[in-house]
């Protein structure tokens, strides 16, 4: 069976993305390529699962890196997978789009995902989207949770676990970055 991954920057008081939308919510994000390489090494995916927002952040911010000349390679790379994933979008008011192999679904988002899961592949990613981590969380699918813990206090935001049931999850991993970003990993408990 495929494995959800979720992998989330989340300030030392639990927010994923600030309120400010003119950044995408990530102004307080502490950059940094070593947990970028860090946690890509970590996930195999095939598919990406994201909500309305998220989804509309990365279609405006990744398809025009796969047309611009001056981009990094490792960014176009990136750019190129992202656009290769199939990308399951839940929205009730959203229907299409122009980055190709995007699927978009409402109603039940974990009848959807326990169907993924069965499906043949790698691993299933999920990236922001807190409404879909939430709700995932809540029926048992999530399999791995991968947090960037950065050095920041928020003090406001979007709560990653805001209408979440109270979880156990099991420890593996944790490593620091200079830039003050830790990584944790966890899994969910059996």
């Amino acid at each position: 069976m495929r494995k959800v991954k979720m992998i989330n920057r989340v300030s030392i008081d639990g927010y994923f993305a600030s309120l400010n939308e003119m950044t995408g919510g990530m102004d307080w994000f502490v950059p940094d390529n070593d947990v970028d390489k860090t946690t890509h090494e970590m996930v195999k995916a095939d598919t990406l699962i994201a909500g309305k927002a998220t989804f509309e952040l990365f279609e405006a911010s990744w398809p025009p890196v796969l047309q611009d000349p001056n981009a990094p390679k490792e960014l176009k790379a990136l750019a190129q997978e992202l656009t290769d994933m199939r990308k399951i979008v839940f929205s009730e008011t959203m229907r299409k789009s122009d980055w190709e192999n995007t699927e978009f679904y409402s109603g039940d988002i974990t009848e959807i995902v326990r169907k993924l899961k069965e499906e043949d592949g790698s691993d299933i990613l999920i990236m922001g989207s807190g409404t879909v981590v939430q709700q995932l969380t809540n029926a048992g699918l999530i399999d791995d949770y991968v947090f960037i813990m950065t050095p920041v206090i928020a003090s406001g935001g979007k709560l990653l676990f805001k209408e979440v049931n109270q979880n156990e999850l099991t420890f593996l991993k944790a490593k620091s970055f200079a830039s003050g970003n830790v990584l944790l990993h966890y899994v969910a408990a059996e």
